[in-house]
């Protein structure tokens, strides 16, 4: 009763030891992680951790590592459903180990919400949720995992999801999204500037899937925060060609921490 790692050795190594010293190299390299303040929510990407890596890192290196509870909230790339799906299984696992889930969380969001679907096959070989468990793992010390997969859902449905699952400061919530894919350098900038200014006005309704893939849980959680006046802040902002890409085709990538 495990989903065992979809992507390792394709979207970051499969090698526990090589995969370890990526992530804490990643993490290392970020400056201005001594918060006073942790964020309750990051938004960070979900590429191959050679080009969104470090500016995940930038995100995660301002976490409480004590927190006890992650909700990792993705978007669906490969099997398409209606609403959000939660997995059945016990635990999620990459080379760096097993992430049990907070079964009694998913269980009641499959009975409170008509929208919350249980389902595996989503999450079966989607990446966006798997990306972040090597920076989890890394950064918390100990904590149970809430993962979402969004389909065809509303920014409305995930942010009365989110409240749901928001709990206090044990509970940080994860978005994952890319931004901008496949122009060239120039043009992304540009485009992903104008998308990190709506996120950090809180702009969710303006997104859509031309700035970021992610856009329906970053609505969701734009709306939840709003709801509980967190501001937005804009952490890191690069793409691929800044870290390991071709510059004709970039894909854009942001952090952000919501406090």
């Amino acid at each position: 009763m495990r989903r065992p790692a979809a992507v390792a050795g394709t979207f970051y190594p499969d090698d526990a030891e090589r995969l370890r010293k990526q992530i804490d190299g990643f993490l290392a390299d970020v400056d201005g992680t001594k918060e006073a303040y942790p964020p309750k929510a990051i938004i960070a990407p979900h590429a191959g951790t050679v080009y969104s890596g470090p500016i995940a890192a930038s995100a995660y290196a301002r976490v409480d590592p004590e927190v006890t509870r992650v909700v990792v909230v993705g978007p669906a790339h490969r099997v398409p459903f209606v609403g959000v799906a939660v997995p059945t299984v016990d635990a999620f696992e990459t080379p760096l180990g097993e992430i049990p889930l907070d079964r009694a969380t998913l269980d009641g969001l499959v009975r409170r919400f008509a929208w919350v679907v249980a389902d595996d096959r989503p999450h079966a070989q989607e990446h966006s949720i798997e990306l972040h468990l090597p920076f989890l793992q890394r950064r918390v010390n100990t904590f149970h995992l809430v993962p979402l997969l969004v389909g065809r859902a509303t920014g409305a449905e995930v942010a009365e999801v989110l409240a749901a699952v928001w709990g206090g400061d044990e509970t940080l919530i994860v978005c994952s999204t890319d931004l901008s894919h496949f122009h060239p350098d120039a043009e992304a900038r540009r485009i992903d500037a104008e998308t990190a200014a709506l996120i950090t006005s809180g702009r969710g309704e303006a997104l859509d899937g031309h700035r970021a893939c992610g856009y329906v849980g970053v609505q969701g959680l734009l709306a939840q925060a709003g709801a509980c006046e967190l501001s937005v802040e804009l952490v890191d902002l690069r793409n691929s060609c800044q870290t390991a890409g071709d510059a004709a085709r970039v894909v854009g990538y942001a952090a952000f921490a919501l406090r």
